[in-house]
């Protein structure tokens, strides 16, 4: 039966960071090492270990995939002692596994938890994504609009020419088109590997970031992520679900998704106040990764709370013997 406590998201915030925390510093040794499996796992293992200490009874709505698929916090399995509130839970315990394994910026080990049934249950499919920061009127670009008139618009909301504007966009065989289309605007685009819920939050923090705009398809259980992440820091995404074949529709209709073509806004994909953590795995532009020193590992954490708009960043400092 599901517990009628109250989500209390202060309470719980802290709780939340070590989560993240504990995914990240299991990871670390493995920055660098060539082997995307076993720093996956590693986080994985850390991450499920720190959940079932907290006073929840949460299920993973965003995870690693099916159960009979991913043996890794699937998503449905059940985490935390089961004497809290309800809550839903959207994870990735190593965003951004190619990332460590190469030793590349702005890995990531992020989580979300909001109340039972606020956040979209998004099969793992892609997602068609666009993103901007806050501070802008509702409407001022839309994913109808082609990706010219998106920077066009952009930059007259912003006061500025096309060419100040910068998109960020994952560097994939499929985005050539789109990548020409922004380019012929004369504005910058920053390619990135992998990391797009970091792509995505960059954008909320263009001042320091140089990010003005996401743009491109990814993993539409990212989209969740990063729709929790500016429900919190503020900001803009929209996302439309993409599907290659019938076997994807039937993942989306197992998810209760009945409109294959609907455009979701950030409150859609995240109906209520939630809670966000990331922890740097390796050094980016949105957090610092870990460093060592002699018998110490420094982790730097972001932890969010949308329902208050607060922006906490926390440095732990945690003995290696």
């Amino acid at each position: 039966m599901v517990s009628e406590v109250e989500f209390h998201d202060r309470m719980l915030s802290l709780g939340l960071a070590r989560v993240s925390e504990a995914a990240a510093l299991a990871s670390a040794r493995l920055i660098g090492r060539g082997d995307e499996k076993a720093a996956d796992q590693a986080a994985v293992d850390a991450m499920r270990t720190q959940l079932n200490l907290l006073d929840i009874n949460g299920v993973v709505v965003i995870g690693e995939g099916e159960r009979d698929e991913a043996p890794m916090l699937f998503i449905g399995e059940e985490v935390g002692t089961g004497n809290g509130p309800g809550v839903d839970i959207a994870l990735d315990p190593l965003e951004g596994t190619t990332l460590t394994a190469k030793d590349m910026p702005n890995a990531l080990a992020v989580i979300a938890m909001g109340p039972r049934g606020s956040m979209l249950h998004a099969p793992d499919v892609y997602m068609d994504k666009l993103a901007i920061g806050p501070g802008y009127p509702e409407g001022i670009v839309t994913l109808d609009m082609p990706p010219a008139t998106r920077v066009s618009a952009l930059a007259t909301a912003k006061g500025c020419e096309p060419d100040n504007i910068t998109v960020c966009i994952l560097e994939r065989p499929r985005h050539e088109d789109l990548i020409a289309e922004v380019r012929s605007t004369g504005a910058a685009i920053r390619l990135i590997t992998d990391g797009d819920v970091a792509g995505v939050m960059h954008c909320a923090e263009a001042e320091t970031t140089g990010i003005d705009m996401y743009m491109g398809s990814g993993g539409a259980p990212e989209g969740v992520l990063a729709a929790a992440a500016l429900k919190c820091m503020g900001g803009q995404i929209f996302g439309r679900l993409l599907f290659r074949n019938n076997d994807e529709k039937a993942r989306a209709a197992k998810a209760g998704i009945e409109d294959l073509d609907r455009i979701y806004n950030r409150d859609d994909m995240v109906t209520q106040d939630v809670i966000f953590a990331a922890t740097g795995v390796t050094d980016g532009s949105l957090v610092p990764g870990i460093k060592r020193e002699v018998g110490y590992l420094t982790a730097e954490t972001v932890l969010m709370r949308s329902k208050t708009g607060s922006v906490r960043r926390m440095s732990y400092r945690n003995p290696t013997s």
